[in-house]
């Protein structure tokens, strides 16, 4: 039987008084790469912060690992990568600097760093490729590497899922390819994803599931194959229906979800630069 790694049942979610998504009902299982795409707006950053508990829960029921959420304090086992650039300019730090205080959640506040620290620490920051920076001062990088930064401070805890909000915004097509080569990495590992996104071109052969948000609902949940041979008519009812009013406080704009299938990633539509 596969295991479930993360469940929603009939879960609404948004902030302070207003609920962003409503009804949703989902399932993560070991192993699964999911992608969750929506136009910005459409509230797929609010569910995964909602699975996270980063956002207001109006609703319904949200389970990790088999546990109700609130009941959940393994957090270690989820890596979250955000959304937003957390890397500040102001306070001087190197890569690895930045990568190990992922290992906080490990150990107790006090206590000192681990032989197994850095022994995490150097095989996260080898996954994303930046062994060779590890040393550089994380203001010196490009948007790209330092997105890869972010990762690698998620995988220093050693997670079972890692959920990311959409890693390629503001990333160009190079750094993308070499975003896209670091999930494999991470798929090998046997790592269970989940990607938020308007775009599915950078990762189009790791995906095994497709959700697609729209206004606040999951309007399609389905494996690949299925999402790739009804793309046109799922996604052409989500533009047509999808709402410039619908409130999610990390999505910006309305760009509108965009999917390549079958052509290589050098074609990378829908990318935000900025």
């Amino acid at each position: 039987m596969t295991d479930i790694v993360l469940s929603l049942r009939d879960a609404s979610f948004g902030y302070g008084d207003t609920p962003v998504v409503t009804g949703v009902t989902l399932t993560v299982a070991a192993g699964d790469v999911l992608a969750v795409l929506g136009a910005n707006g459409s509230g797929k950053s609010t569910i995964v912060k909602g699975i996270l508990g980063l956002a207001d829960q109006f609703g319904g029921e949200v389970s990790v690992f088999g546990q109700p959420r609130e009941a959940f304090h393994d957090h270690p086992r989820l890596g979250y990568v955000p959304q937003r650039h957390t890397l500040s300019s102001t306070v001087r730090s190197t890569v690895r600097e930045v990568v190990a205080t992922g290992r906080l959640s490990r150990r107790p506040w006090w206590s000192r760093t681990t032989a197994a620290d850095r022994r995490a620490v150097d095989r996260a920051i080898d996954l994303v490729g930046l062994t060779d920076r590890a040393r550089v001062d994380t203001a010196d990088l490009s948007g790209g590497q330092q997105r890869r930064v972010l990762i690698a401070r998620a995988l220093a805890g050693d997670p079972d899922v890692l959920l990311m909000d959409e890693p390629t915004a503001g990333v160009d097509a190079v750094n993308q390819h070499v975003l896209a080569d670091v999930l494999r990495r991470l798929v090998a590992e046997g790592l269970t994803i989940v990607v938020v996104t308007h775009e599915l071109a950078a990762f189009e052969d790791l995906v095994t599931r497709v959700v697609v948000v729209d206004s606040g609902h999951i309007t399609f949940d389905g494996d690949r194959d299925t999402f790739e041979r009804t793309a046109h008519s799922v996604l052409h009812d989500h533009n047509h229906h999808h709402h410039d009013d619908d409130h999610d406080p990390d999505d910006h704009g309305t760009v509108p979800v965009t999917v390549e299938v079958s052509r290589p990633a050098t074609a990378v539509p829908g990318v935000r630069h900025g």
